[in-house]
């Protein structure tokens, strides 16, 4: 019987996958781990198999976080840039990840270095999922004092996502932190509303009014859930949905 058969049913055709910088770290505490960059492709690969059109995001906070060194003194706009040179770094980890594992994978930056990857151009990348490949978007909105949530949200909407995928430690979105509040209650679903009001935590308050006013669902599970990513496509799993 051929895979395809025996996939199960999936709900989106094109999603939009938001993962932190501190996700590609493992258990270090700055940087890259290889392992666990490795095994997040595998996720992403046990997605693409299903026929599902992936874009990505990475934040660059394993490398530099642009708010921090602005904290510290530096100028925000110069910190922010170097924030979005770091989600570079990342996104050509993840696509060497990929391409190992035979997805063939782009890099496009929304600030121009055509040694390493491509520039954005929407019609192009939207053509890149179309073939099939996985798009890596990096360096954020090209702008300072927009996050990586942000421009995880604009891309999602300019490649016509049906959903975004937000991967954190924790399996969806709680009253207040799990891991210190052993009687926090998670949220099956939430809006975006409640989620700007109550500052959940789910993404940046531009970021949600985004995805609120062009109506795009978030979901937020558990990357450290092995086979969670796929699970979920397939209608399984344990999650937080923030829609209208």
């Amino acid at each position: 019987m051929s895979s395809a058969a025996t996939a199960p049913a999936v709900k989106y055709s094109r999603v939009m996958l938001k993962i932190s910088g501190e996700a590609l770290m493992g258990e270090l505490g700055y940087g890259l781990h290889p392992p666990t960059v490795q095994r997040i492709a595998a996720e992403v690969k046990s997605v693409h198999d299903l026929g599902v059109e992936i874009c990505m995001v990475i934040g660059g906070g394993n490398i530099f976080r642009g708010l921090a060194g602005s904290a510290q003194g530096m100028e925000r706009t110069t910190a922010d840039y170097m924030g979005m040179l770091a989600t570079v770094m990342n996104a050509l980890a993840m696509q060497s990840a990929m391409e190992e594992l035979g997805i063939h994978t782009r890099v496009i930056s929304a600030i121009p270095m055509d040694q390493v990857c491509e520039p954005y151009i929407r019609r192009r990348a939207v053509r890149h999922l179309e073939k099939k490949r996985v798009c890596i978007f990096a360096a954020g909105t090209g702008n300072p004092y927009f996050t990586t949530d942000t421009a995880a949200t604009l891309r999602a909407n300019e490649m016509a996502c049906q959903a975004i995928f937000k991967g954190t430690k924790v399996d969806g979105v709680y009253d207040k932190d799990p891991r210190k509040h052993a009687d926090a209650k998670r949220y099956d679903i939430v809006s975006y509303d409640e989620c700007l009001e109550k500052h959940l935590g789910v993404m940046d308050a531009t970021a949600i009014a985004l995805a609120r006013d062009n109506d795009l669902p978030i979901i937020v599970f558990s990357l450290d859930e092995p086979g969670g990513f796929r699970g979920i496509l397939a209608g399984q799993g344990t999650y937080t949905r923030v829609e209208g």
